[in-house]
């Protein structure tokens, strides 16, 4: 817990809010800038001598669930939350993949690879972003409903999902979708749906069952992929993962070694997608 940095962070957001933004009256005799210390007690349901103390460098570490309910008091963004949290002595809470859309930025980087296949992919597994290259080589991967969004889902509940990948290799991408799937839930925490996909998942499938009680954990950031294509065969690709601020979000990009055989069949791909209309 920094007090120092704490305390002032405590103020100068207080300081910031107007009354008026806040459906409280200004009064007649409101000398303080923004909001006084007992209207933020108000707000946040803690003592007014508490929340003092906190901004007087003299309080104890505030609960979990009091830092959360001063970052709503104070109107807190989700970076300012976060920055919050740490300087109360506590790791951010991870923010939920439904409260992090695809950036703009992301959408338009994935439509400028017209010959790179290119996706977004979530924490649990959910692909909500493809580019018209990577749609050609690996399918659709946006059109799914309920646990189905999630890739890990029907991996092991749908054989056509392991078509993607020789099957001498399913064993191996079994293990090492499990295990940075598990790496992901840690960062995101206690989260209801994802308990529920977890264990939904162990009762359809004995193999994930067995694989999830090993506790392995692994994070890819760079990796080699053998994809299968029903047109153009086996295709060996390098896959380059970018993740967002939060992790909730990761950019996979496949590319090829110049002159391999796999940026030939890259090339010919993007050569059949640009003769279609978009």
């Amino acid at each position: 817990m920094d007090r120092p940095q704490l305390a002032d962070f405590l103020r100068r957001r207080r300081e910031s809010l107007h009354p008026r933004e806040l459906g409280l009256a200004m009064g007649t005799r409101r000398r303080t800038p923004g909001l006084r210390r007992e209207e933020v007690a108000i707000l946040v349901g803690m003592s007014v001598d508490s929340y003092s103390r906190l901004e007087q460098q003299r309080g104890s570490q505030p609960s979990e669930q009091m830092v959360s309910a001063i970052a709503r008091g104070l109107r807190l963004d989700p970076d300012e939350r976060d920055h919050l949290y740490r300087l109360a002595g506590y790791n951010a809470p991870f923010r939920q993949a439904s409260s992090t859309p695809v950036r703009d930025a992301t959408l338009r980087l994935l439509d400028r690879l017209h010959d790179t296949p290119a996706q977004v992919v979530t924490d649990l597994t959910e692909i909500p972003a493809q580019n018209r290259m990577a749609r050609a080589l690996l399918g659709d991967q946006t059109d799914f409903t309920g646990f189905a969004r999630s890739f890990l889902w029907r991996w092991f509940t749908d054989p056509a999902a392991r078509r993607i990948y020789p099957a001498e290799e399913h064993d191996h991408h079994s293990r090492v979708q499990v295990a940075e799937f598990r790496a992901g839930l840690a960062r995101r925490g206690a989260d209801p749906y994802a308990e529920d996909l977890v264990e939904r998942l162990r009762h359809e499938s004995s193999e994930f069952a067995d694989l999830w009680d090993r506790h392995e954990v692994t994070v890819r950031r760079l990796d080699t992929k053998r994809i299968v294509h029903p047109e153009l065969g086996l295709i060996e690709l390098e896959c380059q993962t970018f993740a967002s601020e939060s992790e909730a979000l990761r950019l996979l990009v496949f590319t090829a070694v110049d002159g391999s055989q796999a940026a030939e069949q890259l090339r010919v791909l993007a050569e059949r997608l640009a003769a279609q209309p978009m």
